[in-house]
């Protein structure tokens, strides 16, 4: 159902912390402009953890309004609760996402079994297209390809955004898999390999802050394309390392804030990057703007 570019946008806020409903308006059109493929409102780079649940519905109801069917759009509504999941993947339906995206239960360190029925349950509960979200390193919780196997035959879980940067958890996951689902790379610095061993795109903090190069990359490795993605690719690979220099989303939305994109505002207990890193940061984002 979603292909290529998809990228994790960050939640623009005023220096005090509040919502900046204008800067956001202006970053969607941004990503049209730039040839994203679809847009994930609320995810971990939208600071989904930071705001509360009104704030967080009144995003992804903001982002789709000004989306206005152009492209896709994914909302995030994972929780470590998971009533709590429900209730935000509902609201996601009610606004008219087109998918949910759903990051495995933190902090809790679920068992195997747990995760199947938290999915599962949120599944039964909300008529919607849902993906599994895998961040291990987030989350203290690996989802394992047989239990994202299991998964793939409930009807409305069409896919996974699998984040470890472990490529060859790709070819296990298809094996485990029903034909058609969807597997996106999570992680920037080896989606360009992903799509060309038979990944469907990636769900990018990089597309931040380049979303056409970001598109062009992923059209030439999803056509298998070998050199010309990697040649696009390859100014990107500063931003991929120094955009996690700090925990995402501070990084990229000091970049954001650079570019004249955003204001500088983001939520305790995250914080503005910190000034040794934001030489070397900029540096990236010229290094990828020179092409």
């Amino acid at each position: 159902m979603f292909k290529g570019s998809m990228v994790a946008l960050v939640t623009p806020m005023n220096s005090d912390g509040e919502l900046d409903w204008d800067a956001l308006e202006q970053l969607v059109e941004f990503h049209i402009d730039g040839g994203t493929d679809a847009i994930v409102a609320m995810g971990t780079t939208g600071e989904s953890a930071t705001l509360n649940e009104k704030e967080h519905c009144a995003v992804i109801q903001r982002v789709i309004k000004c989306v206005a069917g152009r492209v896709p759009v994914i909302a995030g509504t994972g929780a470590n609760s998971t009533q709590e999941a429900i209730d935000l993947t509902r609201c996601a339906k009610e606004q008219g996402a087109d998918a949910a995206l759903l990051v495995t239960p933190y902090y809790n360190k679920p068992t195997q079994e747990g995760l199947y029925l938290h999915y599962k349950a949120v599944a039964e509960a909300v008529d919607i297209p849902q993906i599994l979200y895998n961040v291990p390193g987030r989350t203290a919780c690996d989802m394992l390809p047989e239990t994202i196997g299991r998964l793939s035959s409930i009807e409305n879980i069409i896919g996974v955004k699998e984040a470890t940067g472990e490529l060859d958890r790709l070819d296990s996951i298809k094996k485990v898999s029903v034909d058609g689902f969807e597997i996106y790379s999570g992680d920037d610095s080896t989606c360009t390999e992903f799509i060309l061993q038979g990944g469907d795109g990636t769900i990018s903090v990089t597309a931040n802050i380049e979303p056409a190069q970001m598109h062009k990359m992923c059209e030439a490795a999803m056509a298998g394309d070998r050199e010309l993605a990697e040649q696009l690719n390859s100014s990107l690979k500063p931003l991929h390392r120094d955009l996690f220099l700090e925990a995402n989303p501070i990084p990229v939305k000091w970049a954001l804030f650079e570019m004249g994109k955003i204001k500088d505002g983001i939520r305790l207990p995250l914080t503005r990057l910190s000034k040794q890193y934001r030489l070397t940061l900029n540096e990236a984002i010229a290094s990828a703007n020179k092409d």
